[in-house]
């Protein structure tokens, strides 16, 4: 694989294209491992994890042999996100999960941990997709200054958020001191997300996408995706597969579109 690119965050890099490790349903495994470590075989540097995925502990693993069989020389190649769920996002419950999730790694510190959803639900409730009634309301100051600590203490390099919208964000940004690094939402080719991708340049917030490709429409994405007729027509002119079309637009789109 060619050397990937990678944009400023903080006081790191991100490598640009990253290796996501939702399963669903969500259940770490000896494949997901090992996928992740013929990822790291191929030249991904940016792993995506969380904690209600079950793929911290896997990629912990694929960390480890990777380093053993020479793949990477240290832990600092890597770059190593994971994502605060819903039911431990209140004020009192978000460093001792960043503290689980570290343990789940092995690791010392992450170079981003993010906000899974701009909702908190009852605390103890890791079931996907959750029940309506567990939802509540989140102190999005409060559990903020509590990602805030955990960037002070060296716990995470970066911190920001995923699936906020324009306004979650502008809630946020009311009262943070350290800003969101990044955003990671859905986009794809045939969801661009242009008024979010635009809010988010202004306010200097890395976009990451998730689920470029889609998904299967169950728990979240559209098969739409995949299916789309143009894009076909376009692979098929271009001799490439959709899945490579769809890859590349999604790419252009977020480096390129925002740009004045």
């Amino acid at each position: 694989m060619a050397s990937i690119p990678r944009v400023p965050i903080g006081s790191s890099t991100l490598p640009l294209l990253g290796f996501g490790t939702a399963v669903f349903p969500f259940a770490a495994s000896e494949t997901m491992k090992e996928s992740i470590l013929h990822a790291i075989k191929l030249g991904y540097r940016h792993i995506d994890a969380a904690s209600v995925y079950n793929s911290e502990q896997p990629l912990g693993e694929a960390i480890t042999e990777a380093l053993g069989l020479g793949l990477i020389k240290s832990r600092e190649e890597l770059f190593v996100t994971s994502k605060l769920w819903c039911s431990d996002a209140h004020p009192h419950l978000v460093l001792p999960a960043l503290s689980k999730t570290l343990k789940n790694l092995g690791l010392e510190y992450l170079d981003l941990y993010l906000v899974h959803f701009p909702v908190s639900l009852k605390p103890g409730s890791y079931v996907v997709p959750f029940d309506k009634t567990e939802l509540l309301p989140m102190d999005f100051k409060s559990v903020w200054e509590a990602m805030e600590v955990c960037h002070s203490l060296g716990l995470a390099k970066s911190i920001g958020v995923s699936n906020f919208s324009c306004k979650k964000l502008q809630d946020l940004l009311a009262t943070a001191k350290i800003p969101p690094a990044v955003n990671q939402v859905e986009m794809s080719p045939l969801w661009q997300q242009k008024k979010l991708r635009e809010f988010c340049k202004g306010k200097n917030i890395h976009v990451t996408a998730y689920s470029p490709l889609g998904g299967r429409g169950t728990v979240w994405g559209t098969n739409e995706v995949l299916g789309s007729k143009i894009l076909l027509e376009i692979a098929q002119a271009k001799g490439k597969t959709v899945a490579q079309v769809q890859l590349h637009l999604s790419f252009f789109i977020l480096r390129f579109s925002c740009i004045p």
